[in-house]
């Protein structure tokens, strides 16, 4: 290639320096020296220069055929693509179906063992408030019992204590010189009959009050037991055993 552009160079120096034709713009060029430029110009091209000739006249039909082979080609390439595609949907879809169905399954179980932890949950608590309500009726019923004992003891040593006081009082109005003094310790005996029946009294409130407290701290066990099973429950650890949970 280099000797194209020497010759190119050495014809351009040729027809700059050759002598004008006045008045035209002609000029006169050794005819020799011009062909042999030509020559070697000629053979210092290269052969490829020639095949793209070749590819440059037959352009048409090769852009003709590239252009069928390649709808060919695109055409092929988007039946495979459908083909392909049809395949993977009824893939995803029967793997869908299947998922689902697990699924189904999952749900329809965990229901039913849900359902069945809440019935058992139900039944132990219905158990827990019945025995807690038996003891509370019988707690109840023992100490109202005791209450009404105190309070007739009460009653029966007031009375006693007011007909000692009566009697004597009767007995000391008889004397005339003590009837001041029989005033007095009758009014000591009534108001030591009263202050005994009052710490009678009080001791009946307290042991009731006592008594109710105790059966109080039952029930509260008892509603922390049933609050704990129902957090288990709801945490999934299954049913607790509320028997056991009541015994302690």
């Amino acid at each position: 290639m280099f000797r194209v552009f020497e010759a190119l160079d050495e014809l351009v120096a040729i027809v700059e320096e050759a002598r004008g034709i006045p008045p035209t713009r002609s000029c006169i060029v050794p005819r020799g020296d011009v062909l042999e430029l030509l020559d070697d110009v000629r053979d210092a091209l290269p052969g490829e220069l020639d095949d793209a000739q070749d590819v440059l006249d037959h352009r048409d039909k090769i852009v003709s055929d590239a252009r069928s082979a390649a709808e060919i080609t695109v055409t092929s390439a988007n039946e495979q693509a459908e083909q392909t595609i049809g395949s993977a949907r009824q893939e995803a879809d029967r793997i869908l179906a299947e998922a689902k169905a697990h699924a189904d399954r999952m749900v329809a179980e965990a229901s039913a063992h849900a359902d069945h932890l809440v019935a058992a949950a139900q039944e132990e608590a219905d158990r827990v408030v019945a025995d807690g309500n038996a003891e509370f009726e019988a707690v109840t019923g023992r100490a109202r019992t005791e209450s009404d004992r105190m309070i007739e003891a009460g009653k029966a040593s007031y009375e006693r204590s007011v007909a000692e006081g009566r009697a004597e009082q009767e007995r000391l109005v008889a004397q005339t010189e003590v009837v001041r003094a029989a005033h007095a310790e009758s009014a000591r005996i009534i108001d030591g009959a009263h202050a005994q029946a009052d710490r009678m009294r009080d001791d009946c409130d307290h042991y009731v009050d006592s008594t109710l407290a105790q059966f109080e701290e039952t029930l509260n066990s008892t509603l922390r037991t049933v609050g704990r099973g129902r957090h288990q429950l709801r945490s999934g650890a299954g049913a607790p055993d509320y028997a056991a949970e009541f015994r302690r």
